[in-house]
């Protein structure tokens, strides 16, 4: 099949923003005196969004009620202030975002970041390519794994969405792939590893960025 676009997700498949997460939910772990977590146990936290993100980070008997509202605000406030310490384009995705660019290839970022921080790291790290839409959770667009965002963006780039790459690296993207009848290709240098990718209905596993351009050739 000819592919016609692609929507990337962000955090895992763009851009390694795993310390920056890490660091922000650890620091208010540990003010309210919580143990933290290493930084490669968020690779499993992460992707379902950020209340998700705090629920799992936190001791059990505290992931819920009102409590968690709280310190949704106080991980949110964190990272507002340190979200560009480490965050970085994995490498080679500055190439497949030129090569995309260069053929006129629609191209869109679908997150379950809230929304805000969804453009403000687009903004401030992937300033020199354009996009058909950069869009995460806010009021009218639900989390994945609903489709209705990816869906949204399909229409706006007047494409059927079984003509369209979605790339992510969590389960949940997969699944928003497979429920919008996008097609499920799993990034490997992402947070999570082949076996959830392919269990959640990945067609192909992309292991570097070139592997995508490959797609459209």
């Amino acid at each position: 099949m000819s592919y016609k676009a692609i929507i990337f997700d962000l955090d895992g498949t763009l851009l390694d923003t795993l310390q920056d997460l890490a660091n922000s939910v650890n620091t208010i772990l540990s003010q309210k005196g919580f143990k933290e977590h290493p930084v490669d146990n968020f690779r499993f936290f992460v992707g379902e969004g950020i209340e998700v993100l705090v629920k799992k980070a936190l001791p059990a008997d505290k992931a819920e009620g009102k409590y968690i509202t709280g310190i949704v605000n106080e991980v949110k406030e964190e990272y507002s202030r340190r979200w560009s310490e480490h965050t970085r384009p994995y490498p080679g995705v500055p190439e497949m975002l030129d090569f995309l660019q260069e053929r006129n290839i629609p191209k869109a970022i679908f997150s379950n970041k809230p929304h805000e921080f969804t453009t403000a790291t687009v903004e401030a790290l992937l300033p020199g390519w354009d996009f058909t839409d950069v869009c995460g959770i806010k009021t009218g667009v639900s989390p994945k794994p609903d489709p209705q965002g990816a869906l949204f963006i399909a229409e706006k780039m007047q494409i059927k969405p079984e003509k369209i790459i979605y790339l992510g690296d969590t389960r949940t993207d997969m699944q928003t792939a497979v429920a919008g009848n996008f097609f499920p290709v799993g990034a490997l240098w992402g947070f999570r590893p082949a076996e959830e990718l392919l269990d959640s209905g990945a067609r192909i596993l992309a292991k570097s960025p070139q592997d995508v351009i490959d797609l459209f050739h």
